[in-house]
């Protein structure tokens, strides 16, 4: 993990309010984030219709479910 310099702004109470960092790191944590959104956004884009029909169930989904929570 790479060191950012930070100062921690306070109020009258010493409770944070805010963060100050170099615009240089800002920019390199801007880049990472961006990296960070693609590689997420490309792993929720699955094609999951090449799954449908995959599995044979032998009893419908509802009644299964119906059951199991009968056993509570």
């Amino acid at each position: 993990m790479r060191n950012v310099k930070k100062k921690i702004v306070t109020d009258e109470a010493m409770r944070p309010v805010a963060v100050l960092i170099d615009y240089q790191d800002w920019q390199e944590i801007e880049k990472l984030l961006a990296t960070c959104e693609l590689k997420t956004e490309a792993q929720n884009n699955v094609d999951l219709a090449k799954y449908a029909g995959t599995i044979k169930l032998s009893l419908d989904p509802l009644e299964y479910q119906q059951q199991i929570r009968d056993e509570w």
